[in-house]
């Protein structure tokens, strides 16, 4: 549907301006007119020439989407009809390709098909959990509460996000940093110091030597070193996009000395909170573990939660497979069996997943207090000793003269 852009005066003599979308000039005039505003100008809105470039378009963010889920919620609590919440929340969003999005869902409504259905449609924004959860409440009619309750996860799901990210971020940026140091050095320092020693006449020292002969090998052959590192990350992602590789990777993540436990009890926090989540929204708990172990992120932790779907579906417990599995701690395994035996485990799921966001934020800590002095004894050993392996002919000359 068209968009039209108007300028009018209300009953006051004050000017109005605006957008409105209608199907024509006519039904703007008309319904700025029950609205006691003359219209003055009323004329189509240019299109942006851009608009269908879709790499140039701001793209949707999670925060967004949390957004619009807590204020669908809101207005649904208030008693507005589905149509009339997307119609106020389009209206109001800044971002020009959530809105556009927005107004395609609210068409789809509107054309009787059903808002998970339509949500259904752009997966990158709404995930299979969203889309299930938003059809238990429509189903349920407590779609009010669904959305608040998604809204809540995916802010607690993203805090965790950023705290695993933090503490990555900081250890790759500075490898970075030192490799680009190092090889700065290597490449552009080190050749002069060559220069100048070569007039020294007498042997240089075996480390002087040793830097020397690698700013000489790096300098002819920094090509292929470049043309190795894409080739090595091309064939890592290629590999783990493969079963067999992703999960050979995947277990080697979980046995790394301190971020493999960070990633161990992330995998919990998002296992139970997102089981929770979904139970205690009237999903069934079959096409729960379906769901949460596509989006699990680790091939060892899906195929754990496959297992419990077997067992489950054969009339067993869920508790015994996470087990089994060697990735889920005994507590939760215990505290889940509790959960099973009492009919409460949406609740006891929720109350795990808060124990383990506390653990993640130690665990986070505790790798940033471990990696912090690391990093900084690796860089003054490899940049210092190729400092000093400079200056150890300088020293000796100097000596000699002395």
């Amino acid at each position: 549907m068209p968009v039209f852009i108007w300028e009018g005066k209300n009953r006051k003599g004050q000017k109005r301006k605006g957008e409105m979308e209608a199907p024509n000039e006519t039904a703007v005039r008309t319904r700025l007119s029950q609205q006691k505003i003359t219209p003055v100008k009323v004329k189509p809105k240019p299109k942006d020439i851009l608009e269908n470039i879709s790499f140039l378009q701001p793209k949707v963010t999670e925060q967004d989407v949390i957004i619009f889920a807590r204020q669908f919620s809101t207005m649904i609590d208030a008693g507005l009809p589905i149509v009339q919440c997307l119609d106020i929340l389009g209206e109001q969003q800044g971002n020009p390709t959530f809105k556009k999005i927005i107004k395609e869902i609210k068409a789809g409504v509107e054309g009787g098909e059903t808002l998970a259905d339509v949500l259904r449609k752009y997966p990158n924004l709404f995930d299979t959990l969203f889309v299930n959860m938003v059809a238990a409440g429509e189903a349920g009619g407590i779609l009010d509460v669904i959305l608040r309750r998604v809204s809540a996860y995916m802010e607690k799901m993203s805090k965790l996000k950023k705290k695993v990210k933090g503490a990555m971020t900081y250890p790759l940026v500075t490898l970075v940093i030192a490799f680009v140091v190092v090889g700065v050095i290597l490449v552009f320092v080190i050749p002069v110091f060559e220069s100048m020693f070569a007039d020294f006449g007498s042997a240089l020292p075996a480390p002087t030597q040793l830097v020397i002969n690698m700013s000489e090998f790096v300098q002819a052959k920094i090509l292929h070193i470049i043309i190795g590192i894409a080739v090595f990350i091309f064939l890592f992602k290629r590999a783990y996009r493969t079963d067999r590789g992703r999960k050979l990777f995947d277990t080697l993540f979980l046995r790394l000395p301190v971020a493999g436990l960070m990633i161990r009890k992330v995998s919990v926090a998002k296992f139970t909170r997102t089981m929770g989540t979904m139970l205690s929204s009237g999903v069934s708990i079959l096409e729960a573990l379906d769901i949460v172990a596509k989006t699990s992120g680790n091939r060892v932790v899906e195929e754990a939660i496959y297992d419990v779907k077997a067992s489950i579906s054969e009339g067993e417990t869920m508790a015994d497979p996470l087990s089994e599995s060697g990735v889920f701690p005994s507590m939760v395994c215990s505290m889940i069996a509790v959960g099973e035996s009492t009919g409460a485990l949406d609740a006891m799921l929720e109350k795990i997943a808060d124990f383990y966001d506390d653990e993640v934020d130690q665990a986070v800590e505790n790798m940033t207090a471990l990696i912090e002095p690391f990093m900084l004894v690796f860089l003054g050993v490899v940049i210092g000793g190729l400092v000093v392996s400079m200056y150890l002919p300088v020293f000796q000359m100097a000596a000699a003269i002395g």
